[in-house]
């Protein structure tokens, strides 16, 4: 066996939450190992939109600006959007949020996925106190009774007192570590592609609730350009894909009450399945879980890399904080206190989100009614609406410091 390296923190993962969590704990005086199969590459300006896109939210926004990515970010596209609307099919039930009632300029703003890696991951891999060992992967983890030894695919060995498994929803960390995840499977697919609309976008992410599932159109920073989200049973899911891209422009620009037109053009059709999971506990002695290696969530909301970003802000946040009071890193004051922030908080989150996706499915005319008569209350009342404005950008709650207003 190789003679073990030293480190004080492994983090397994280096997609945008694990490198977000490494850059988050630049600063202190740690030494900290992120392991990844895949190297970091360049963003390619001339590329094709990506279709898989994020949606941040203003607090994530700040996380990226305090830890020095957001520069990175802005030399790519990027679309901040100033407005949102929530209709549904049926009914005449339609939300309105606009940044400017609340005195902001945008309400969030739309990233290619590959922008935000590469720009999280080279703030991580260029901090002095990070080094990023990649293509590299997980094979064992061990417990000792003062750390852990992880064992990687090329036979390094690395003892570590803290472990922290950003791999992802089938993370290597949880399953070796035995911690157990509730799952509840929807019975749909999403699925994405970037296209281009008759009408311009007007910075404004949509979503209508359908009869079959939710259908988003996400701006892009080209002003008839969007992402798609369509989320839709399997069997529906199967026969949109099955369509000639004619067709398929067709039935999209119908599913969506051709409120921005005919659809001219789309790339790729793409799909996933919608599984939501919840880790039973986020940590263990020694061992913590962030992103979607503890949680996964029915992207009609659009939250899943918000809250894994909140996830690595507390945990690096909670970590500081120990070591201010002279605690030991993975101490268990620490990783308890990350996980009471954060476990509660993205359960709650993704149960208010299969309740809203099952109140939108349901057909029952009273039901109906009543999300009518509440959209129509909320958009009434002022008060109400620029509460769920700012619960749009992120800004409310047990907020990490980073996450918090800054100049951006």
């Amino acid at each position: 066996m190789n003679v073990p390296i030293k480190a004080d923190i492994v983090i397994v993962g280096a997609g945008m939450v694990g490198s977000l969590l490494a850059a988050a704990l630049k600063h202190l005086p740690l030494n900290i190992i992120l392991i990844d199969p895949a190297v970091v590459t360049l963003p390619d300006v001339d590329a094709p939109f990506e279709p898989r896109v994020s949606a941040l939210t203003r607090a994530s926004q700040n996380v990226l600006t305090q830890v020095g990515a957001w520069e990175l970010v802005t030399q790519y596209r990027h679309s901040p959007f100033t407005s949102m609307q929530v209709r549904e099919e049926e009914g005449r039930g339609e939300l309105q949020f606009k940044a400017q009632d609340i005195g902001e300029d945008y309400l969030g703003c739309l990233v290619e996925n590959r922008v935000l890696q590469w720009a999280l991951t080279t703030v991580a891999i260029n901090a002095d106190n990070v080094e990023f060992l990649a293509p590299e992967q997980l094979t064992q983890l061990e417990r000792y009774p003062q750390h852990w030894r992880v064992t990687l695919a090329s036979g390094k060995v690395i003892d570590t007192p803290l472990v922290v498994g950003a791999d992802g929803a089938m993370s290597a960390v949880r399953k070796l570590s035995a911690i157990t995840m509730e799952t509840w499977d929807y019975q749909q697919q999403a699925i994405v592609c970037t296209v281009q609309t008759q009408k311009p976008h007007d910075s404004c992410a949509r979503q209508v609730f359908l009869k079959t599932g939710p259908l988003a159109f996400l701006p892009l920073s080209k002003p008839d350009y969007c992402s798609i989200v369509w989320s839709a049973k399997d069997e529906q899911a199967k026969w949109l894909l099955s369509l000639s891209e004619s067709d398929f422009k067709q039935e999209l620009a119908r599913a969506f009450g051709y409120e921005l037109g005919e659809v001219l053009w789309c790339d790729q059709r793409y799909a996933f399945p919608l599984i939501a999971r919840h880790a039973e506990r986020y940590t263990l002695d020694g061992l913590a879980l962030v992103g979607d290696a503890a949680h996964t969530i029915h992207p009609l909301a659009g939250q899943g890399v918000n809250l894994g970003f909140l996830d690595a802000a507390v945990l690096a946040e909670e970590i500081a904080r120990g070591m201010a009071r002279g605690l030991p890193i993975a101490h268990r004051q620490i990783l308890q206190k990350y996980s009471l922030r954060r476990r509660h908080h993205n359960a709650l989150m993704m149960h208010s989100m299969t309740a809203l996706e099952r109140l939108y499915a349901a057909k029952q005319p009273s039901l109906i009614m009543l999300r009518n008569e509440g959209v129509g209350f909320v958009n009434n009342q002022t008060w109400l609406k620029h509460f769920f404005e700012k619960q749009a950008m992120g800004l409310e709650g047990d907020l990490p410091q980073l996450a918090q207003n800054c100049s951006a």
